[in-house]
């Protein structure tokens, strides 16, 4: 007799060749995209959203219950996009009543171990490196990379295409474009190599520069830098956006190397 080695409830919505491993537990309120796989010992529980095509491998547990002591209970949920594989022993709560959800978009990538808390926003094309940990309600734009090890404070906003350096402790918002290390955690620059790669021009490129040069190496602060970027600096879309972050963000924005 061939032994039943999965646990899935009958009522989970399962879509089209997915794949379900031995020892994969399945609670009632989940849908899983056509095409997913989902390794051995995953664990995937009430409120979970997966999209298509997606890779879950062994030991994850996707919407467990978050780690708030706030709340009550709620039914809230995860929402995985297409695409999007989460590694080894990878952990991803569900949402709170402050914001019902949390989210990872299109194209992701969370490498072993990685953590995401509860009512995070990731868009698409994240990668969170090994051991690296999200507290509640982060966002992260479009294609930032977090390296290894790193820890975000909660309410934190990562701007995209931004690059943190393995190790790092993330208190302050890091605006899109720039490359930050150190500790204290600072800029080092922009990261030019992965716009070059992901087809921004030298043009841009060299625009996205000059915005940051007012910000971090003119000994200006931030009202004075932002004044004079939009005095003296084409008005590009990159512009716009570096200015639009900075003049939202609630935390305020890391700090140059000079401080």
């Amino acid at each position: 007799m061939k032994q039943n080695l999965t646990n899935v409830h009958p009522n989970a919505k399962i879509g089209e060749n997915v794949v379900i491993d031995p020892f994969v537990t399945i609670e009632e309120d989940v849908i899983i995209g056509d095409g997913t796989w989902i390794g051995p010992n995953a664990v995937i529980m009430n409120g979970a959203r997966i999209g298509k095509n997606c890779k879950i491998f062994p030991g994850a547990v996707i919407s467990g219950v978050p780690q708030d002591l706030k709340f009550k209970g709620e039914k809230t949920t995860v929402e995985i996009g297409d695409n999007t594989t989460i590694r080894e022993y990878c952990t991803v709560n569900r949402g709170t009543a402050a914001k019902g959800k949390t989210v990872l978009g299109n194209d992701c990538l969370l490498q072993s171990y990685s953590h995401v808390a509860h009512d995070c926003f990731l868009n698409n094309n994240v990668i969170l490196g090994s051991y690296a940990g999200l507290a509640g309600e982060v966002e992260v734009d479009d294609f930032a990379i977090i390296s290894p090890y790193s820890a975000v404070h909660q309410f934190c906003r990562i701007g995209k295409h931004a690059f943190i350096g393995g190790g790092s402790l993330v208190r302050k918002d890091i605006p899109p474009y720039i490359l930050v290390a150190n500790e204290p955690l600072s800029y080092v620059g922009v990261n030019s190599v992965g716009l070059r790669r992901r087809g921004y021009d030298i043009d841009k490129v060299n625009n996205i520069q000059n915005v940051y040069r007012y910000i971090y190496l003119k000994g200006l602060n931030n009202s004075q830098a932002l004044n004079a970027i939009e005095e003296e600096i084409e008005n590009t879309k990159e512009r716009e956006e570096i200015l639009s972050f900075i003049r939202s963000s609630e935390r305020g924005i890391v700090k140059g190397p000079q401080d």
